[in-house]
């Protein structure tokens, strides 16, 4: 807005001048039915189109869906350290490669709860504690310890996600009377390009983990992985495998791969941000009532890149998180202009 100053004329001219682009402050009530039949065709259509169109197309179901002033803060804590079986060769957690993360055992609860006070008193509104596990078998004692971790923090007033490989019915249900919100549990990349990345656990493993969380009652939090040598027709192929499900994901994170010396992907050339940028756009038009998170390698990208993928859809970053896949701390925390 432009303001116009003083004047020695007697009567001066007084103008105001609107901009170009502005927010919509009330999002207009939609009620179009959300759809779970969208073809590859379809999809790879969209993530092809022109890019400032496929950014404008995904901002305006977005503020369709979304208040677009609001980010939501995660914070995710490292539970459980390395010695995994699987061998995500992407992951430096696994056991079957030389990488600096080393093995350790399930911390404590008293740790663990002060650091979700923390991150509440920070602003994160979520709190997502993961462990390296294939699955929970043979870990009674240590299933119980994160029941009473998932109490505990849901009794602060926080949300609470877990990640601890794959589940039965009978674990998502007792997750689900403790208090659980969300089950974190990635497709990582489409069906396949899959065995090209992992081959201890089958794609269908994935899905049935998935299926258990959702019939428990929990939400679903499943997304991808973006530079382990998949091609475009993969991320449109990640996008399509859940956007067929029979109630899309409560989230989707998009993670950048952050190549772990040790791991067979060490080697891996980053993603370019086009293609990230355009795999958020994507899942934003065809999973509009999704939250879409910038999640591993976000640091990476400056403040406007990030700026630009809040725009195109992502609405939730993790903050001050230990990732996974990475096993050390990744404090990226980054202040967005409002």
């Amino acid at each position: 807005m432009f303001r116009a100053g003083s004047s020695k004329l007697s009567a001066p001219l007084r103008f105001r001048r609107t901009l170009a682009t502005h927010v919509i402050q009330t999002p207009p009530v939609v009620t179009r039915v959300t759809r779970h039949d969208w073809s590859k065709q379809e999809i790879q259509q969209i993530y092809e189109s022109p890019l400032l169109e496929l950014v404008f197309r995904a901002a305006n179901v977005h503020r369709q869906h979304h208040d677009p002033s609001k980010i939501q803060l995660c914070t995710l804590m490292n539970i459980k350290t390395g010695g995994c079986s699987e061998d995500c060769s992407y992951c430096s957690q696994s056991s079957r490669y030389s990488t600096p993360t080393k093995a350790s055992r399930l911390v404590d609860i008293d740790p663990v709860l002060e650091a979700a006070r923390k991150a509440k008193e920070n602003g994160s509104t979520r709190f997502c504690m993961g462990a390296a596990w294939r699955d929970l078998a043979g870990r009674k004692r240590g299933f119980e310890k994160i029941l009473k971790m998932v109490r505990e923090v849901r009794g602060m007033g926080m949300e609470v996600c877990t990640t601890l490989g794959m589940l039965s019915p009978e674990q998502a249900r007792q997750l689900k009377e403790a208090g659980l919100t969300a089950y974190n549990h990635n497709l990582d990349t489409s069906r396949e390009f899959y065995p090209k990345v992992i081959t201890t656990r089958s794609y269908d493993d994935r899905l049935d983990t998935i299926s258990a969380v959702r019939d428990a009652g929990i939400s679903v939090c499943s997304g991808g992985i973006l530079g382990l040598g998949e091609s475009d027709e993969d991320r449109v192929g990640l996008i399509f495998e859940v956007s067929n499900m029979p109630e899309h994901p409560e989230s989707f994170p998009v993670n950048a791969l952050v190549p772990i010396k040790g791991t067979p992907l060490e080697d891996n050339d980053p993603v370019s941000y086009q293609a990230l940028l355009r795999t958020v756009a994507t899942a934003r038009i065809v999973l509009p009532q999704t939250i879409i998170r910038l999640a591993a390698g976000r640091q990476t990208l400056d403040e406007s890149k990030q700026a630009m993928c809040f725009m195109a859809g992502a609405n939730a970053v993790f903050t001050g998180e230990q990732m996974l896949a990475l096993g050390r701390g990744q404090s990226d925390d980054v202040t967005m202009g409002t």
